[in-house]
């Protein structure tokens, strides 16, 4: 090792000994409904990006934020573009619009810790997956919780299986304001959480609990999307992790094995849950979640490279 490494080796252990800078860190959230966690020590240098669902909020990754951050890793969990707003504003933006987003964000986290491992559920495991094609030396790792490519669980209306008819409606100007409206159990096997979730569902304020539909055209953006990532699965590198209810009521497990199969250049662990529905990060198994995706980026934090600085990183940010 020469004099230059030595000295490297020596700030990186200084950094990891230091953890994060939570006062810097606090300024990275750009809406009110993003929230931020700083970790501790050098756990706190692997950061964890989380991306809501379609219709949802940050507030519905809280939970599992809290439980990834116990164990000492820095957290942050990301707005899409047009969410925690009225539907007008949700129809508004492509599903490049909401991939932006979480790009920006991991631009956001990037700088201030040494590993970024991307985690979502839903239509948010399909963005994690984006970005980590797209990013791949910035993502070390990614967690896909109930990914859905299709929505085909039990729980959803056959009618809904002819979505392939709405880029047609909308190029004729056709459901602007249509919307599918979410069904029982609203994929929460838990009964006296689900009428909880329901409540704040109903409640008109969508940055509690998100919107209690999904609008035809944001189907539209969200079965875009799903073809985007599917169609470069082989382009995965990094390690992931697929959680996924076997009975899940708003995508079927299938849509796990979509990503077992199509992942042929990175490792892939698949664990099913069997007493969970579609929202597994707060349904009955919620712990086993929180638990095995801690596992997994303890995992990434202690074997992954530290990401080395991109040009002009370090100066924008006083390292």
């Amino acid at each position: 090792m020469n004099m230059a490494d030595g000295f490297a080796a020596v700030q990186h252990s200084a950094q990891a000994a230091a953890g994060v800078d939570a006062q810097a860190l606090a300024g990275i959230c750009v809406t009110g409904h993003e929230f931020v966690m700083p970790g501790t020590g050098k756990a706190g240098r692997t950061g964890v990006l989380l991306v809501h669902g379609l219709t949802g909020t940050p507030a519905e990754m809280r939970l599992l934020a809290k439980g990834i951050h116990k164990q000492g890793f820095t957290v942050y969990a990301v707005q899409l573009a047009g969410h925690c707003g009225a539907m007008e504003d949700l129809i508004d933006t492509r599903w490049t619009d909401w991939l932006a987003s979480v790009e920006a964000g991991l631009l956001r986290l990037a700088p201030h810790v040494d590993h970024v491992v991307v985690g979502g559920l839903s239509m948010g495991a399909l963005l994690s997956l984006a970005v980590a094609q797209r990013h791949p030396d910035r993502v070390a790792g990614v967690c896909a919780l109930s990914t859905t490519f299709r929505y085909d669980g039990w729980s959803i209306p056959f009618y809904t299986r002819l979505a392939f008819l709405l880029p047609l409606f909308r190029a004729l100007g056709i459901g602007r304001h249509s919307v599918f409206m979410e069904q029982p159990p609203y994929g929460i096997k838990d009964e006296a959480l689900r009428a909880r979730v329901v409540e704040q569902m109903h409640s008109g304020d969508s940055a509690a609990a998100g919107l209690p539909g999904n609008p035809w055209w944001s189907i539209i953006e969200l079965r875009r999307l799903s073809a985007h990532v599917l169609s470069r699965l082989s382009q995965l590198r990094s390690p992931c992790l697929v959680i996924h209810a076997r009975n899940d009521d708003i995508s079927a497990v299938s849509n796990a094995h979509d990503i077992v199969r199509g992942a042929t250049q990175a490792h892939v662990e698949l664990v099913l849950l069997d007493d969970s529905y579609h929202m597994v990060t707060i349904d009955r198994e919620r712990r086993t979640v929180i638990a095995r995706m801690a596992q997994f980026v303890s995992r990434i934090a202690s074997t992954a490279a530290p990401r080395p600085a991109l040009a002009g990183e370090a100066a924008r940010h006083g390292q």
